[in-house]
């Protein structure tokens, strides 16, 4: 990365509504993932292996959950000039209303960019699952002395419609950009694909607040940087696209190099998450040369014990966090969170248990999500029979996934 003075804003305050239930409770950039992480977790991680310290992630929605990570894992007690991540909650200190869109986000948190005099701002999402060397996209900003630049990835196009559709021209200056088309542009010479916004963006200082401040006086606006703001100045700015699959992360030199998630609906979010247990998963987290940053909780070892009757716990393809125990249970195919107990002779396979959940005697539980705070009583079966799910918890229409909801006292 040249010398430059970057800073980050992170954008963490979305519902996450195709995520229902998990975001009944939470955001979901702190909506649970691998049985350790947080979604958030990835960005912020991006962001600190490239070198970027200095970073405001703005909240908003049912922001508790997130806060409570944030400063258990990510704020310093003591922050530093240039080295800081400290969440900034909406203040409403502009207009007396929550954010708009991403646009009025950062517009509404200006002040924060005058008062550090950062060289360019990044701008990127909280919710998405990538590994990303940001110092390269700086240094191709930067290389094309680009007003704007943002991070594209090659994307199945009858999938395009839920994103930013990008159209470039030989040298990745983009000429159009289009939010949620019904009709994606595919890629010239590649009809099966499309060229999407990760959501992520590079600014130069003086462009974002010229423009943020030009959107703030558009009425008719909804205040988002995809909706408005890039498909405005992209023929009156130097917008330039990064292609994130030149991106090469230290450590990793096989496999999906392009690999991204959006992982904004229950059943990209449930694949995402049954990729992890693979021998040779997309998503490598075994890595140290980039290692992904969380809470480091106390907890004892997890471990697989015979239960009172000698029968043997067995755990098979299936990624276990501290703190849980599988005694004389069965556990297949499946991503196991933190204190989770597995008594005899139950069985959990394809399943995903966030977290602080029993599971008692001869249970059975099948292509589920277990959110944190539930007991599975004794013989209860979940995922066998999808109707009957669905007049006690929520069955996702398009996967079958039935998720049953976090309790709270």
């Amino acid at each position: 990365m040249k010398d430059v003075n970057p800073l980050a804003m992170v954008l963490a305050g979305g519902k996450g509504e195709r995520l229902y239930p998990l975001t009944r409770h939470r955001s979901k950039p702190a909506v649970h993932f691998g049985g350790i992480y947080r979604l958030i977790d990835f960005v912020l991680s991006n962001l600190v292996n490239s070198g970027v310290y200095s970073i405001y992630v703005l909240t908003q929605y049912k922001a508790q959950s997130l806060l409570r990570h944030l400063q258990l894992g990510w704020v310093s007690a003591h922050p530093m000039d240039n080295f800081f991540i400290l969440p900034v909650p909406a203040q409403m200190r502009i207009r007396e209303t929550w954010y708009l869109g991403t646009a009025d986000a950062v517009y509404q948190n200006i002040y924060l960019i005058k008062q550090f005099k950062p060289d360019i701002v990044l701008i990127f999402s909280a919710d998405h699952v990538y590994f990303m060397n940001i110092k390269q996209m700086i240094d191709f900003h930067l290389s094309r002395n680009a007003d704007v630049t943002v991070a594209t990835v090659r994307y199945p196009i009858e999938e395009c419609s839920r994103f930013g559709v990008i159209s470039v021209d030989e040298d990745w200056r983009i000429k159009e950009f289009q939010e949620k088309p019904k009709q994606p542009t595919p890629i010239p010479g590649c009809k099966d694909k499309g060229l999407i916004s990760m959501g992520n963006y590079i600014f130069n200082t003086d462009v974002l607040l010229e423009e943020l401040m030009a959107d703030a006086e558009t009425e008719n606006s909804s205040h988002d940087f995809g909706k408005d703001i890039l498909p405005r100045i992209c023929k009156s700015r130097k917008v330039f696209a990064y292609d994130f699959c030149s991106n090469r992360i230290p450590g990793i030199e096989k496999g999906n190099l392009c690999y991204w998630k959006d992982v904004g609906t229950i059943s990209s979010y449930y694949e995402a998450n049954m990729d992890l247990k693979n021998p040779l998963p997309s998503l490598n987290l075994y890595n140290p040369k980039w290692p992904v940053r969380s809470v480091k909780y106390h907890d004892p070892p997890a471990k697989v014990v015979i239960d009172a009757e000698g029968r043997v716990g067995h755990l098979e393809n299936s990624l276990i966090a501290g703190g849980s125990i599988v005694s004389g249970g069965w556990v297949r195919d499946s991503i196991i969170g933190r204190n989770v107990y597995v008594d005899s002779r139950a069985i959990i396979e394809e399943s995903i248990i966030v977290g602080d959940v029993v599971v008692k005697r001869n249970a059975q539980i099948r292509r589920a999500i277990i959110d944190e705070g539930n007991v599975i009583g004794e013989g209860e079966q979940i995922g066998y029979d999808l109707n009957k799910d669905a007049e006690r918890f929520y069955v996702d229409p398009q996967s079958g996934i039935v998720v049953v909801p976090k309790i709270t006292a």
